[in-house]
């Protein structure tokens, strides 16, 4: 299947003649360790009835979301204040500039769990550099769970190393989907199918791909690059991929940060997938 790579001289994560200095081991280590601290700032605010805003489409966000954020931004570009910044909850005019890497950033993704108590949000933190995830962490405070990964070396989920399982021919799939692609599945792959609970957290769900708990998942419309980039690496580097409908891999730090239909899985399974959402 194709993947391309593509570059634009405007973005904010756009190449440079310079390397930065920081190793990748150094980038992943600094990203673990603000993780962790985030998810704890984030457990003050969980169960407690934060209070809740509407941001525009209706998506909510809590003064956790808002308080990680700050914190996030202070730790991060006083450690790298060369980096550019990319968030869901915060804009600057640093986006705006040419900068070999970035940090993208959401606080908390899946705060509808978040505020309803449950367990399945996490705090998601990439570095992007010419548009593609370098190093990238997942937390989950809440089931104490960390998937890390960075170019050069494996994924890991608590310190293991990561690896896509790959599905027998006659094996019934766990597969993230909504009801109306179920729908859409040709019948000799939905017979194959059995559709996982609904997982509220995009980059919880695309690491769950990346441990097996989930073949694949498809990805409606409107994601953005906090929800994808350290899980497109996470995945990535367990031997899976997350892919556009035209079978290419996602590239960070373009335009308005969105995306159309995605695909996340391995092997054989995802041609199939892509079948489904090509245009």
């Amino acid at each position: 299947m194709p993947e391309t790579d593509k570059k634009d001289a405007n973005s904010p994560v756009s190449s440079s003649p310079s390397r930065p200095s920081a190793k990748l081991a150094d980038e992943l280590s600094l990203l673990c360790d603000v993780a962790t601290q985030a998810g704890q700032i984030a457990m003050q605010y969980f169960g407690q009835n934060p209070q809740i805003w509407l941001k525009e489409g209706n998506s909510p966000v809590s003064e956790a979301d808002l308080a990680v954020d700050a914190f996030l931004k202070r730790e991060l570009l006083t450690a790298r204040p060369d980096y550019g910044w990319v968030s869901e909850e915060t804009r600057d005019d640093r986006e705006q500039k040419s900068r070999l890497r970035s940090f993208v950033v959401d606080p908390i993704d899946g705060t509808r769990s978040f505020i309803n108590g449950k367990d399945q949000w996490c705090v998601s933190i990439a570095i992007v550099e010419n548009n593609r995830p370098v190093a990238g962490v997942i937390d989950v405070p809440v089931r104490g769970e960390v998937f890390a990964a960075r170019l050069d070396s494996a994924a890991l989920f608590n310190g293991q190393k990561l690896k896509v399982p790959s599905p027998k021919s006659d094996e019934i799939l766990p597969i993230a989907l909504s009801r109306s692609t179920m729908n859409e599945l040709p019948s000799g792959f939905s017979s194959r199918v059995k559709p996982h609970p609904y997982i509220s957290s995009l980059a919880y769900r695309i690491a769950m791909v990346a441990r097996g708990d989930i073949y694949a998942t498809f990805v409606r419309p409107n994601s953005h690059d906090w929800d994808l980039a350290a899980a497109d690496l996470i995945l990535q580097q367990a031997g899976g991929s997350l892919l556009d409908s035209y079978g290419q891999k996602l590239h960070y730090g373009l335009k308005d940060y969105s995306h159309g239909a995605l695909v996340a899985g391995s092997g054989a399974l995802l041609e199939e997938m892509l079948a489904v959402v090509q245009p």
